[in-house]
C-alpha cells in the first residue's frame, strides 16, 4: 500500500507563503511518516518567465509606491479576485495545473497562497476531486482566500477563526493549528555553542531582517544604531540581495567587529536563538518564527494591509512594537542593554515553558481530509 501524497502549493511573493509550505512539509513529515509530501512554487515551476514578470512588478510596486498595495488590499477585502484576474490566471495555469496533477496524483492538495488556492478551486469547480486545504500565512483575513470549494482552512489563532467566520466559512472547515513554523525553531539549543559557530561575541545581538527585497534601505536609522556598535553586535541579514550586501561591505560604517552582514542563510533558527532583539519588515513567516523564539521585535515601516495586521497582532500579543520614531528603537537598545541578564532569563523561561507545550502536530490536521 503506497504512502498517501500530498501537494503543497505556493507562491513567491515574498519569502514567507513557501517557508509556511516548507515549514509544513517538515512538520507533516516529521509527525505523519505515512505521508509523503511534494512543495511547489506554482508560477516558478510552471510559467517562469511570466512570473518573474508579475513578481518584479509586484517588487518595484511594493518598494516605490506601498500606498497603492494597501489601497487595492483594502478594495479587495471582502471580495476575491475580479473575474478578469481569475481569468488571466485561468489562461496561464489552469491547463498545466490539472496536467501536473494528474501525473502527480496528490491524496490532498494545500495552498498557502491565494493564487494557487483559486487556481485549485477553479479546478475543482470543473471536477477535480481531490481535497484542499488553505493555510493563511499571515494573521488577517483577505476575501481572495476564501473559497467555497476549500474542504479545511488551517489558520494562526482563535482571532482568525472568527475572521474566517465572519466571511462565511463553516465552522467545522477551520482548525486552529498555529502558523507551521519549521520544527528547527522549537528545538531547544544552547546559545554559547551556538554564538562560537556563528563566531559572535558574548554581547547583547541585534538582528536585521528584510533586506532581501532592498526594503531596509535606511541610512539614517542605520547611523544612529551603529552609534552602539561597542556595546552591542549587529547582524543584517540581506537574503539574496546581493548588490545591498555588497554595498554595505564596501561602507566604512559597517566595517568593524560587532557588525556582521549575512547574504541568504539556511541557519536563522540559530541566528535567531542568539540574537536578542529583531528589527524587521511584520511578515507573517518571520514574526512566527520569532515568536516560536520568544524574540522580541521592533517593525520598521509596515506596508498597509498585510503587514499592518500582522505589527497589530503582535503588538497586542506584546512581542513587537512598530517603529515610529528613532526614541523607540533608543529606548529599546537602552534597554537591552542595561537589563541584559534579566531580559536573557525571563526568554529562557519562556522558551521552557512554550517548548514543553508545543505540539504542532499538522499531520493530524491534514491526515483528517485525506
Amino acid at each position: 500500500m503506497r504512502k498517501k501524497r500530498v501537494l503543497i502549493l505556493s507562491e513567491g511573493f515574498g519569502t514567507g507563503h513557501t517557508k509556511a509550505a516548507q515549514a509544513l512539509s517538515a512538520n507533516i513529515r516529521r509527525n505523519s511518516p505515512n505521508i509523503q509530501t511534494r512543495v511547489f512554487e506554482l508560477g516558478s515551476f510552471l510559467n517562469p518567465h511570466v512570473s518573474r514578470w508579475i513578481l518584479d512588478a509586484y517588487r518595484k510596486t511594493v518598494a516605490k509606491q506601498p500606498k497603492l498595495v494597501g489601497m487595492l488590499y483594502r478594495y479587495q477585502y471582502e471580495k476575491s479576485l475580479n473575474k478578469f484576474t481569475q481569468m488571466a490566471l485561468h489562461r496561464i495555469f489552469y491547463t498545466q495545473t490539472a496536467a501536473m496533477i494528474k501525473q502527480l496524483q496528490p491524496d490532498a492538495i494545500i495552498c498557502t497562497h491565494p493564487f494557487p488556492n483559486i487556481v485549485i478551486s477553479r479546478l475543482k469547480r470543473l471536477g477535480l476531486r481531490v481535497p484542499l486545504c488553505t493555510v493563511i500565512t499571515d494573521y488577517d483575513v483577505h476575501g481572495t482566500w476564501v473559497c467555497p470549494e476549500v474542504n479545511q482552512y488551517l489558520v494562526s489563532s482563535d482571532e482568525m477563526k472568527g475572521k474566517l467566520l465572519a466571511k462565511g466559512v463553516r465552522e467545522q472547515a477551520i482548525k486552529v493549528t498555529g502558523m507551521p513554523v519549521h520544527p528547527d525553531f522549537w528545538q531547544p539549543m544552547d546559545r554559547e555553542s551556538i554564538r562560537q559557530q556563528l563566531g559572535l561575541q558574548p554581547l547583547p545581538t541585534v538582528m536585521i531582517m528584510g533586506g532581501g527585497w532592498g526594503l531596509l534601505d535606511q541610512e539614517n536609522l542605520y547611523e544612529k544604531m551603529m552609534e552602539w556598535r561597542e556595546r552591542i553586535q549587529f547582524v543584517f541579514c540581506l537574503g539574496q540581495n546581493k548588490e545591498a550586501l555588497r554595498k554595505m561591505q564596501e561602507n566604512p560604517l559597517f566595517i568593524h567587529p560587532n557588525i556582521h552582514l549575512i547574504g541568504y542563510s539556511k541557519q536563522i533558527s540559530q541566528w535567531m536563538e542568539v540574537a536578542d532583539l529583531l528589527i524587521t519588515k511584520p511578515g507573517g513567516m518571520t514574526c512566527s518564527e520569532a515568536f516560536a523564539k520568544r524574540l522580541p521585535m521592533l517593525f520598521l515601516q509596515p506596508l498597509p494591509g498585510q503587514e499592518q495586521e500582522n505589527c497589530h497582532f503582535f503588538s497586542e500579543l506584546g512581542m513587537g512594537r512598530e517603529i515610529t520614531s528613532f526614541d523607540i528603537v533608543s529606548a529599546t537598545l537602552t534597554e537591552l542593554v542595561q537589563n541584559y541578564a534579566t531580559l536573557i532569563e525571563q526568554r529562557q523561561m519562556e522558551l521552557d515553558t512554550i517548548r514543553e507545550h508545543q505540539q504542532q502536530n499538522f499531520g493530524a490536521a491534514i491526515a483528517g481530509i485525506l
